[in-house]
């Protein structure tokens, strides 16, 4: 796995700390943990399909859908770095 230079450099986690870990966790069949390891892992599973149909199909529905799935995704991966970073400094 790659190292997060965020964290080495300055000494605290990136909101995409864990996603290595649990797209490996994913691809073992483990779906919980990977949920708990990384909570924007299937919001970002599916963003990166959205992104792969979209250059397949060339539509405009589905760059719409594209906006609504990365807001979603930043959203979910904000969210859950909020509450990782209130765990670990509260």
């Amino acid at each position: 796995m790659l190292p997060c230079l965020n964290k080495k450099m300055f000494g605290f986690e990136c909101p995409g700390c864990g996603f290595q870990r649990s797209l490996a966790l994913v691809s073992k069949g483990e779906f919980q943990e990977a949920f708990f390891m990384f909570p924007a892992i299937y919001t970002t599973i599916l963003f990166v399909f959205a992104v792969a149909l979209h250059f397949y199909l060339k539509k405009k529905i589905t760059s719409k859908i594209l906006i609504i799935l990365a807001i979603v995704n930043v959203i979910t991966m904000i969210i859950a770095y909020v509450i990782k970073m209130n765990k670990l400094y509260i």
